[in-house]
């Protein structure tokens, strides 16, 4: 029978041992268990936590569960739901730039800075747009698609309509390789100059693509397939 948290001893509660040895101290079951914050009348917060991150490879991989997979789970609702999604996204943005700050976009590195914790784990590609102004500061971040990137999938238009629609000057595309190299393929070279081109057309510059692998990155322009 799983033992409950309040019948727990007071040192081998989450909460008190985070009070006690500090929050470095908890492991990731304990830690998801004081997010989760109660369990049910079967089983402890504690339990329900082990059980999550169990069907897990990594804790990693608890980024990418959506609210549909977390409520299909036993003892999951939209409360705990919400408040893991929010938790998510929170250690998301303390590992990246928040666009409540200013950013400005000056090499292929400041791309990297702004985009690589927030792509270099997802299992699918991720397409995400900067928008810039003259100065080259971020207006605006938009993930535009998800899937195998080929030139079906990215649509200019999309991508071009929302620049006119934020009033932007330039443009730069990032999207990761789940793989975790950032070797271009042939797809990628494609889509790059076919935005290359739609973007010259419309007076809007397209000044790079940056390919996010894992902890490492390559810039199309650096490698002059764009000029």
């Amino acid at each position: 029978m799983n033992l409950m948290i309040r019948e727990m001893h007071a040192s081998d509660k989450p909460r008190e041992r985070l009070l006690t040895y500090g929050a470095d101290k908890l492991n990731n079951q304990e830690l998801l268990a004081i997010i989760i914050n109660s369990g049910s009348k079967d089983e402890s917060s504690l339990t329900l936590a082990n059980r999550i991150i169990k069907d897990f490879k990594t804790i990693r991989d608890l980024r990418d569960i959506t609210y549909q997979e977390l409520t299909s789970l036993k003892g999951i609702g939209q409360v705990k739901a919400i408040s893991i999604l929010a938790m998510v996204e929170l250690a998301v943005r303390m590992h990246t730039h928040s666009l409540e700050e200013e950013v400005y976009i000056k090499s292929p590195e400041d791309v990297s800075l702004l985009l690589m914790e927030k792509l270099r784990y997802y299992q699918q590609e991720h397409f995400v747009v900067l928008y810039l102004s003259t100065k080259n500061m971020v207006i605006h971040q938009n993930t535009l698609f998800k899937g195998s990137l080929n030139t079906s999938i990215v649509h200019p238009r999309e991508i071009y309509k929302e620049a006119v629609k934020r009033s932007a000057a330039a443009i730069i595309c990032a999207h990761n390789h789940p793989s975790g190299d950032p070797t271009p393929s042939q797809e990628d070279i494609e889509v790059t100059k076919r935005l290359k081109d739609c973007g010259e057309l419309i007076g809007i510059d397209f000044l790079d693509h940056i390919i996010i692998g894992s902890g490492k990155y390559l810039s199309l322009k650096e490698m002059n397939y764009i000029t």
